[in-house]
C-alpha cells in the first residue's frame, strides 16, 4: 500500500510541472512559433522538385577541363598483330563417331550377324587345331578395338588364372613372326598402348576373330580370321595344319603304328580272357560228376 500511494503522489507532482511548462511557454509566445515552423516545412515538402534532365552530349573523347588540346601519350605496349581463325562450321560428319576413326571412312566395314558368328566359329575351330597345350581364348573384334579407342579387353578368368598380376610388357606375334609390344594392365584385364599399331598394321575390320595362344608367360601368338572371308572359307582343317600333319617324320608313323598294334593285342587279350573256352567247361563238368 504505500508504495502504490508513493508511485500516485509522484505522477501527480510529475502532472503538476508539466502544467506549469505549458504555462510559462504560453506566456512567452514559444508554442505559436513552434506551430508555425512546422506549418511552413510542412508545405516546402509538398511542393515538387525540379528534376534537372541529363544531358545527351556524348564526349568522343575524355572530357577536360582546359579548352586545350591534350598532348598525344607515349605508349609502350607492344603491337602484335593476331589473325582470328574464323569459326569451323560444325558438319555432321564432324560431329559423329567418325571424327576419331584411325583409318578412312571408307575402309570401316560393319559385319553382320552371321559373318560374325562365323568369324567365332572358324576361330574356334581354329583353336581346336593347335597341337600345343598352351592356354588360349578367342576375342571377337568390335568398332572400339580396332577403329577407335584401341583398347582390348581380354577375358577375365583367362588373366586370373594365366597372366601376371602387375602392369608388365607383353609381345603379340602374329601368323609371320612380327612381334609388336603392348602393355598388359592387370588392374584392367586389357592391353593398350602397343594394341594400336597391331590393330593398324594388320588392318582389323569390325567383326575379325582373333585366337590368342600364350606360348610364353609374356608373349601371345595371334592368329587371325576375317570376317568378310568367312563365306569363302570351308569348314575343313586349315591348310596350315594339314601341312603340318603331312610332313611328319616316318618316326612319328611308325610310333603310331606300335601304339596302335599294342591298343589292339591288349583288347584281344581282353576279349579272350572274357570267352571261356570249351575245354575248360567239359572239365567242370567231369568233376561234378
Amino acid at each position: 500500500m504505500a508504495n502504490e500511494s508513493s508511485a500516485k503522489s509522484y505522477e501527480d507532482a510529475r502532472y503538476q510541472t508539466l502544467l506549469d511548462n505549458k504555462r510559462r511557454l504560453e506566456d512567452l509566445g514559444i508554442l505559436k512559433l513552434s506551430k508555425s515552423l512546422s506549418n511552413l516545412t510542412k508545405t516546402d515538402k509538398s511542393q515538387l522538385r525540379h528534376v534537372r534532365p541529363k544531358s545527351a552530349t556524348i564526349y568522343m573523347s575524355e572530357p577536360r577541363r582546359s579548352t586545350r588540346a591534350r598532348n598525344p601519350v607515349t605508349s609502350y605496349r607492344d603491337d602484335v598483330e593476331v589473325e582470328h581463325l574464323p569459326l569451323r562450321k560444325r558438319t555432321k560428319l564432324n560431329s559423329s563417331w567418325t571424327t576419331y576413326l584411325a583409318r578412312p571412312v571408307e575402309e570401316v566395314r560393319t559385319a553382320t550377324y552371321e559373318e560374325k558368328a562365323r568369324a567365332i566359329k572358324n576361330a574356334e575351330k581354329r583353336q581346336s587345331y593347335l597341337e600345343s597345350e598352351n592356354p588360349s581364348f578367342v576375342k571377337s573384334m568390335v568398332r572400339s578395338h580396332v577403329y577407335s579407342c584401341f583398347w582390348l579387353g581380354l577375358p577375365t578368368k583367362f588373366c586370373e588364372n594365366h597372366l601376371p598380376k602387375t602392369t608388365v610388357d607383353m609381345i603379340l606375334e602374329d601368323e609371320e613372326g612380327s612381334e609388336y609390344e603392348a602393355i598388359y594392365i592387370s588392374k584392367r584385364t586389357g592391353l593398350s598402348g602397343g594394341w594400336r599399331a597391331f590393330a593398324l598394321d594388320h588392318k582389323l575390320d569390325d567383326g575379325d576373330a582373333l585366337v590368342f595362344e600364350l606360348i610364353e608367360p609374356k608373349r601371345f601368338k595371334v592368329y587371325i580370321v576375317r570376317a568378310h572371308d568367312c563365306t569363302n572359307q570351308d569348314d575343313e582343317m586349315p591348310a596350315a595344319e594339314v601341312e603340318s600333319n603331312a610332313e611328319e617324320t616316318p618316326k612319328q608313323v611308325t610310333k603310331r603304328g606300335k601304339k596302335n598294334e599294342d591298343s589292339q593285342s591288349k583288347d584281344s587279350t581282353k576279349s579272350k580272357k572274357e570267352k571261356p573256352s570249351p575245354v575248360s567247361s567239359i572239365r567242370r563238368s567231369l568233376r561234378r560228376k
